[in-house]
């Protein structure tokens, strides 16, 4: 069965009265998790992203305060938390938030043991993420772009300070 466009199911809720629209949003939130996390975002938290991307940033601490020596294990968790990032910067649809949980990761990444492994798939995970975050800062409003390239070189500032086999020249934003 396939489902219909997104444009007739625009059409189908906007004929539904207020009580049936709740009870669909509920019968959502029943069926599935993020359903659920996507609601709780959109009722309570749509308000102030940032703060959301700060309580995130609270939730993701303590699973980089657990890191794990071995780095089979760590480079696991990292990707975890990525995922995790990933999913909550979905529900709030906003570039920004996005750019401020990636960089987060990234600080928290460089104040951790695992960067002065020879392990790869840690470096490629570090590697990927300050790749993601030179890709979307041109994207941004201007004003904001600039004041994320002002961060943004700082943390490569950090890096090459930090990581030996990582190249700056590889991330700056020209």
């Amino acid at each position: 069965m396939k489902p219909e466009k997104l444009n007739d199911i625009k059409k189908e809720l906007a004929s539904k009265s207020v009580s049936e629209l709740a009870d669909l949003c509920i019968r959502l939130a029943k069926y599935k998790k993020e359903n659920k996390e996507l609601l709780n975002y959109l009722l309570y938290d749509a308000h102030d992203a940032m703060e959301y991307a700060n309580q995130v940033k609270k939730f993701l601490e303590d699973d980089f305060n657990t890191l794990s020596t071995h780095y089979y294990t760590a480079s696991k968790i990292l990707r975890k938390i990525l995922r995790l990032i990933s999913k909550h910067a979905k529900y709030t649809a906003t570039k920004p938030v996005e750019l401020e949980l990636l960089m987060w990761f990234c600080h928290k990444f460089l104040n951790t043991g695992h960067i002065h492994t020879s392990y790869k798939p840690i470096h490629a995970i570090i590697a990927r993420q300050l790749e993601k975050i030179k890709l979307m800062i041109p994207k941004l409003h201007e004003d904001l772009a600039f004041d994320y390239k002002t961060e943004f070189d700082q943390l490569l500032n950090e890096v090459d300070q930090k990581i030996v086999w990582l190249h700056k020249s590889n991330y700056t934003i020209h």
